[in-house]
């Protein structure tokens, strides 16, 4: 692929995406960016939410949660604690998780076990929101092929 980036997603336990891409956007405790080659060198702490990828025109889908994105020389590397792609998210998991978080918030918790709840909520709405997303794409790609 020309004037690509390469991606690379990373967990503790396994490389999550290794591709040659057009196009990155990720989460960062600063606000959401995006990366085209060429980028200039970036270092960036990421948040929980969705990596979105654009690869020979399609948009792709990696849930993560917390690490850091490194953009240098045509390359993305995220280091990630817990990544996913969406095609692998087990969504019924994520939305039963949702739901005792939503549970759990109406209970009386301590500032700590607030801050687990919220983190365990926002894991499993963004878990959902890639796994739907990633459906939607496919849905309109089958369409325009």
């Amino acid at each position: 692929m020309q004037n690509a980036l390469h991606l690379e997603v990373v967990t503790p336990e396994k490389i999550v995406v290794s591709e040659d891409v057009e196009y990155v956007s990720a989460p960062s405790v600063e606000g959401d960016f995006g990366v085209l080659p060429n980028h200039v060198p970036l270092l960036a702490a990421l948040k929980i939410g969705n990596i979105m990828y654009r690869k020979d025109g399609l948009n792709h889908y990696v849930f993560v949660s917390d690490g850091l994105a490194e953009v240098f020389n045509n390359k993305v590397t995220i280091l990630a604690e817990v990544s996913e792609q969406a095609q692998d998210i087990d969504k019924a998991r994520a939305v039963a998780a949702k739901e005792r978080a939503d549970k759990a918030l109406n209970q009386k918790l301590e500032a700590r076990e607030l801050a687990n709840t919220m983190a365990a909520m926002q894991r499993a709405f963004y878990r959902i929101k890639a796994a739907d997303q990633e459906v939607a794409a496919s849905g309109i790609n089958k369409k325009i092929s």
